[in-house]
């Protein structure tokens, strides 16, 4: 490796988008919603991030975290912007511990450079229930936010999803924010900004995938190949 390329793979990304889901399992709608952010924000590296107990989906089993991290590992390995990150295997590696996404992204703060853009990545249907989320105001006010579309969700309806007093008033953005330019598909709020990822909505869902695995149908296409033969293989969601 010459000095300059050493260099360039200690150097920190000077944008980081943080992607976190259950991946249950990881699929191509999550793949092409990746890309599309990259390609719009610029962003240098997007870090996937496997939950271990999601708060919200407590009703549902998960297939075990080992899994679902070495999925999202295969369908990262192969592109060198996308980081599989092990940040809610926990202390014991077993991913039995629930991260708030507050705490998340406080634990990247804690360890970022000076100077670095963070992001947070989320689905629109999910940016709905924020006000349930721990610490929403805080969240929100955070880092910049890019919500994916989903079909059925519109711009208004996002903003509705905002604690009211958190929506920018006439000169009370900070001067960080108020430098960043605004679309007519950004929202913003007083210290950040809601960027919506329109064109990118897939009709590929995990529910879909393990509902298909279960009886036997093919999954070619709706999950990265490498994803497709772990599955099989290993025998999940039967």
């Amino acid at each position: 490796m010459t000095p300059r390329a050493r260099a360039t793979a200690i150097r920190p990304p000077r944008s980081l988008a943080l992607f976190g889901g259950s991946f249950d399992p990881i699929h191509s709608g999550h793949i092409a919603v990746a890309r599309a952010a990259r390609r719009r924000f610029h962003v240098d590296e997007i870090h996937f991030i496997p939950a271990g107990l999601p708060p919200h989906k407590r009703d549902r089993e998960l297939a075990p975290y080992a899994h679902r991290y070495a999925m999202v590992a295969l369908a990262c390995a192969g592109i060198r912007e996308f980081i599989a990150s092990p940040l809610e295997a926990g202390k014991d590696s077993s991913g039995r511990e629930t991260f708030y996404s507050i705490d998340v992204v406080r634990r990247y703060r804690e360890r970022s450079p000076a100077g670095q853009c963070l992001w947070f990545m989320i689905g629109a249907d999910a940016f709905l229930d924020i006000g349930a989320w721990r610490e929403p105001e805080a969240l929100l006010g955070s880092c910049d936010f890019i919500v994916a579309s989903r079909p059925g969700i519109d711009s208004s309806m996002i903003r509705r999803a905002v604690p009211p007093q958190l929506l920018d008033s006439a000169g009370s953005r900070s001067r960080a924010a108020a430098r960043r330019p605004l679309s007519q598909k950004s929202i913003a709020l007083q210290s950040t900004t809601l960027h919506i990822l329109d064109s990118v909505a897939s009709p590929v869902s995990s529910t879909e995938i393990r509902r298909r695995v279960a009886a036997g149908l093919s999954i070619r296409g709706l999950v990265p190949a490498v994803v497709e033969d772990y599955i099989w293989k290993s025998a999940l969601y039967r």
